[in-house]
């Protein structure tokens, strides 16, 4: 092992710049040895905090702290330089110009956001033609993005491609990631006998104790905890979800991988086809990452989880979260990746303010080189504060959409609120007596009415995880105090609402039918940044819903959010109707503080906007 670690690159994930404001800039990074680290700002004093992880004998994840003795300008580019044992760390594939630089957001201009990466999707990584944007906007002398959003999804722990799966066996070794106390799943120890097998494996619930009332019961049908319906590679242990995001942020990381190693060997033709398709596509991937890296390095980049980040459908009915929570290896999947989520996500989101009480309990659950997560758990489950906001202008409120459930009490099949009373109640606060709001909530606050109509058809045929019932109007006490909160006189002016998770992308602008408030909102949605909805399905779904929900349609009246007048603005590529299905990234530009241009950067390298 110590010969292997000689070959290995000192820097195993380039520095993502995290959360910057006046008097603090996060910076992450992961080495393959421990190492001294400092950041300097060029013109300004600071110091540096390190924070300083061990998560593998060759693994090391960096936290820094850069605190300024003065407070620094905003929207000003300011150089920096990252150094690791004394040599800068400056390589050109990560820099614009002659050096990395940042602006602190301040009065936002522009703003990148996406969600919904999934490396082995066919579709291209619009990171690249972000970072290409960007690049031209610093060669101008601009700042460019003043923030870079993602809203959910930036890894897929649910539905892992089958190359992905061997690349990460192989990870693991290379760098001598710390495992967990082996949990009680049997799986094949030949990687190869697990591809496509996982979901097998996977706890369930035994049919015999189940409800004589549910069909399951009479057809014998186990009923699986995961309700992914893609975890033929789920992740399972946390050296797993350690490895694949730093495959997913690092192209550095797919260098330590045999890529002639990554070959189905099994006798299922089908699984094969798979397999070589996927191992295309991440090839495809692989080959623009180190853009997403100059990109994440140069603009600071925030984050919150979605579903996929931990499983799909995680905690989308109490139903659900009642299985996993009685189940101990169901409990230990969901916390490795809410705890993988923390470290390469969480932490840079609020640097430290937050969750910094989780690192003691994080690192006293190493144990002789093994992560026994027991006792951590416990108070990974009592962590409240994902969420956060940033005091810019337009005020920045990002949205925990996934912890804060409001459970329906009489039906536990039912689908739960994206946010429960109080932290509504908690939002309003922050919504009160500002001029205008970014808000940042991963799941669209105002959807499609034809897709949630279907949706509730299935959840009324008790088939809510079919269809992924996850919409704010799904729940009748969030919605009406959600609705009720944005017709209230002293919310914003001007809300802006930044979703993702649909893998498709629009445009709605939202009015209050009655009051005198004259406030707008705009739901603006894009997803995915590297993921699509069947092209197909979405051009009916479209024309679907414009023709039963016409602006004097009345259906619009048996709608929770009767009491608002949504309209739908059109893509300038006029093939795609008011839904796009393309990968691509947002980009949305303020006018002090409110919208005035909406565009999409797709995969493909077009740029198209919505006609506001």
């Amino acid at each position: 092992m110590a010969a292997q670690r000689n070959q290995l690159p000192l820097v195993l994930m380039a520095p993502l710049l995290r959360r910057v404001d006046k008097s603090t800039v996060c910076i992450q990074f992961a080495t393959s040895e421990a190492v001294s680290a400092d950041v300097k700002l060029t013109g300004f004093e600071s110091d540096c905090d390190v924070e300083e992880i061990q998560l593998g004998g060759a693994c090391f994840l960096y936290t820094l702290l850069v605190r300024p003795k003065n407070s620094l300008p905003t929207n000003t580019l300011i150089s920096y330089v990252l150094l690791i044992n004394e040599n800068t760390f400056s390589p050109e594939y990560l820099r614009y110009g002659e050096m990395l630089q940042f602006a602190v957001p301040d009065k936002l201009t522009h703003i990148l956001h996406g969600s919904c990466r999934n490396p082995h999707h066919h579709s291209k990584d619009s990171l690249h033609t972000a970072d290409l944007w960007q690049a031209q906007q610093r060669e101008l002398g601009e700042i460019g993005a003043d923030l870079c959003i993602f809203s959910g999804d930036q890894i897929y722990a649910d539905d892992v491609a089958g190359a992905t799966l061997l690349a990460i066996r192989q990870l693991i070794q290379r760098l001598d990631l710390f495992t967990e106390t082996r949990l009680e799943i049997e799986l094949p120890d030949d990687a190869q006998a697990q591809l496509y097998q996982r979901h097998q494996y996977l706890p369930k619930t035994p049919w015999q104790s189940r409800s004589k009332f549910s069909a399951g019961y009479w057809f014998r049908k186990d009923e699986a905890h995961f309700s992914s319906v893609k975890a033929f590679n789920h992740l399972i242990f946390f050296e797993e979800f350690v490895a694949c995001y730093l495959l997913n942020f690092s192209h550095t990381a797919w260098q330590l991988v045999d890529f002639d190693a990554l070959v189905y060997e099994g006798n299922n033709e089908r699984n094969k086809r798979v397999f070589d398709s996927e191992l295309i596509a991440i090839k495809d991937f692989v080959n623009t990452l180190s853009s997403a890296e100059r990109l994440c390095a140069n603009v600071p980049t925030l984050m919150m989880f979605d579903d996929h980040d931990v499983t799909d459908d995680w905690n989308l009915t109490a139903k659900w979260e009642q299985a996993i929570a009685n189940h101990k290896v169901s409990r230990r999947i969901v916390n490795n990746g809410v705890i993988s989520y923390w470290l390469f996500q969480g932490i840079g989101n609020d640097a430290f303010e937050q969750s910094r009480a989780l690192l003691d309990g994080f690192k006293n659950s190493l144990h002789e080189k093994k992560w026994q997560f027991d006792a951590f758990d416990r108070q990974v489950r009592r962590f409240t504060r994902w969420h956060y906001c940033l005091d810019t202008f337009p005020k920045v409120v990002v949205l925990d959409t996934r912890t804060h459930r409001w459970r329906n009490e009489q039906n536990f099949n039912e689908p739960s609120g994206l946010l429960d009373w109080e932290m509504l109640m908690e939002l309003q606060d922050t919504l009160i007596d500002h001029r205008a709001v970014l808000m940042v909530s991963p799941a669209p606050v105002f959807g499609v009415k034809a897709i949630e109509t279907i949706q509730a058809v299935f959840n009324a045929c008790g088939e809510p995880l079919m269809v992924d019932v996850e919409n704010w109007m799904a729940h009748e006490g969030a919605a009406r105090k959600l609705i009720e909160i944005f017709k209230r006189p002293d919310t914003p002016k001007e809300t802006i609402i930044l979703s993702g998770d649909v893998h498709y992308s629009f445009c709605f602008s939202v009015q209050a039918r009655f009051g005198r408030h004259d406030n707008r909102i705009w739901q603006l949605t894009a997803s995915g940044i590297k993921n699509e909805f069947p092209k197909p399905l979405i051009k009916v779904l479209d024309k679907l819903d414009t023709i039963l929900y016409a602006k004097y349609s009345p259906l619009n009246l048996f709608t929770k959010r009767w009491q608002l007048s949504v309209s739908k603005h059109p893509s300038s590529i006029k093939d795609h109707g008011y839904l796009v299905s393309d990968s691509a990234i947002s980009l949305v530009t303020l006018d002090n503080g409110l919208l005035e241009k909406y565009e999409l950067l797709h995969g493909t390298g077009i740029h198209s906007h919505f006609e506001l």
